[in-house]
């Protein structure tokens, strides 16, 4: 008997070890030409939640948050081992983990040939011939979206039209995010009126450094307002907030300014993310659910380029949200190497070989 055992059928706290559950007997996929790794409803995107519409700032809440960081880093440090991942599961995950990437391309050099071509690869992020084998052929895998800059935008929406993935674009003077204000609005405006359907911000780093809550509310607020309907990422930098306890209110303010992802880092920090930021943000995330019933998705990006360490941010969702954060719509990474190691190891996964890099390229 063979079974379409998936991630989304464990119990949240179980933990899995090569294709087992704690408390009950494994059942593994059986390999009947390629196996099942997944059922179609599993990829497919979740129904989409209500956007956060955010709250009036609350000070008291704001201030009244502290963070111990040696039990955040001691937390974080379990989180590798609390699931070890297993052939047909590990495959699976991986599966998943493709659905949640913003393919991404933010370099000086980008052309829109180049941006043309990323957009087909998430339009077919994995070789057809591996995901054949994996009986995976007929799930429609793609990747959440594709990241690009504002002169990018409407290259990467022609390119991408009819296959319901979005285009990303950065704003509001990414990376630094220290353009005068009404640019950094007005571009975000241009933004969406040239397609982009999601808005990565940037807030002012200084707003937080210097305890400005009331300051960084009303840009992100104003930011949020200027993206009508397209949703807004509200990025951190949480490798320059100094402090986690800075992280952790930083991200309390975006998400009651409206924002309806909050997102580590722009990639170009000393320091992006990490699993001691992931959790800090999750836990503000879960936090603010219960204060307030709002939803809000998290965006770890910058540095995350191996499966392992997509599979272990994928972890910390399943454990501090559940299953509902491994849906495209309240969970992406931001990737631009992470895809090449992934379609890596699906192949090993078929043929027991590891591939060089260069038999996966991005583009």
């Amino acid at each position: 008997m063979s079974a379409k055992r998936t991630l989304e059928s464990l119990p949240r706290g179980s933990s899995v070890a090569n294709g087992s559950e704690a408390g009950g007997t494994a059942q593994p996929i059986r390999r009947t030409g390629g196996p099942q790794l997944v059922a179609t409803s599993l990829l497919a995107p979740g129904s989409h939640v209500e956007r956060n519409p955010g709250t009036p700032l609350d000070l008291d809440v704001v201030r009244a948050i502290r963070v111990n960081r040696s039990a955040v880093e001691r937390r974080a440090a379990t989180i590798p081992s609390r699931r070890t991942v297993k052939k047909d599961w590990q495959a699976a995950w991986l599966l998943r983990a493709i659905t949640l990437m913003d393919l991404t391309t933010l370099s000086g050099d980008d052309t829109p040939g180049f941006v043309r071509r990323l957009c087909q690869k998430a339009r077919n992020p994995v070789r057809r011939d591996i995901l054949a084998a994996l009986g995976a052929q007929d799930l429609d895998i793609k990747t959440g979206a594709v990241c690009v800059y504002h002169a990018m935008v409407p290259t990467a929406v022609d390119a991408l039209e009819g296959s319901g993935i979005p285009v990303a674009a950065v704003s509001t003077g990414f990376p630094a995010g220290l353009s005068p204000f009404e640019q950094r609005v007005e571009e975000i405006r241009q933004s969406v009126a040239a397609g982009a359907k999601e808005i990565d911000i940037v807030i002012t780093r200084g707003h937080v450094l210097t305890g400005n809550w009331q300051a960084l509310y009303d840009e992100v607020k104003a930011f949020r307002q200027a993206c009508g309907d397209a949703h807004m990422k509200s990025i951190l930098a949480t490798g320059e907030l100094a402090t986690l306890t800075n992280v952790a209110r930083a991200s309390m303010v975006a998400m009651q300014a409206g924002s309806d992802f909050i997102k580590t880092s722009t990639g170009k920090e000393p320091v992006n993310a990490t699993l001691p930021f992931g959790l800090v943000m999750t836990r503000m995330i879960r936090e603010y659910g219960e204060q307030t019933g709002h939803v809000v998705g998290f965006k770890p990006a910058g540095g995350i380029r191996t499966a392992r360490q997509a599979l272990d941010f994928m972890t910390l969702m399943k454990e501090e949200l559940g299953n509902r954060w491994l849906q495209p719509d309240l969970f992406r990474f931001g990737a631009s190497a992470l895809l090449t190691d992934v379609e890596r190891q699906l192949e090993h996964f078929v043929t027991g070989r590891y591939a060089a890099a260069h038999r996966h390229p991005m583009i």
